[in-house]
């Protein structure tokens, strides 16, 4: 008992960011997904994302369907895909949080495009297995000085 009478309950211990086997899971995921996406390889692309996946830009919503089109026709491709910072992985039953800074280089409609931005990927568990229902991607501020 404390000092009011009443009993104390323990805190759990604060998240300290050791990675557990889900953690290196979904890390290892979020790596091939990556791979796949420079890969151009449209299957592979394909599942890792929920029927529902929609990626959030500066330009909108872009859902499954319309990405993997674009994908499918060529007219847009990576050849770069690079983490920057270690992904801050966040899991909450079956629902997991994957927040990462990423360059990236596309090509869409003929032009070269490369990012540097900060994605967030929302995960679910289904059936034992990890899929991405949301991407949000930000550009990351430049440097200061520049």
């Amino acid at each position: 008992m404390g000092e009011s009478g009443e009993y104390e309950t323990a805190e759990p211990a604060p998240y300290r960011g050791t990675p557990g086997a889900e953690h290196a899971r979904l890390t290892a995921i979020v790596d091939d997904w990556a791979a796949a996406i420079v890969a151009n390889d449209t299957a592979r692309i394909a599942g890792f994302m929920a029927d529902e996946w929609v990626i959030v830009s500066e330009s909108g919503i872009t859902d499954r369907k319309a990405f993997l089109a674009l994908v499918a026709s060529g007219d847009l491709t990576h050849s770069a895909m690079e983490a920057v910072t270690p992904p801050r992985v966040r899991v909450h039953g079956d629902t997991a949080l994957l927040t990462a800074r990423i360059t990236n280089t596309a090509h869409y409609g003929g032009q070269r495009f490369d990012a540097d931005e900060w994605t967030t990927d929302v995960f679910v568990r289904r059936d034992g297995h990890w899929r991405c229902v949301l991407s949000h991607i930000t550009s990351a501020a430049p440097p200061t000085g520049s």
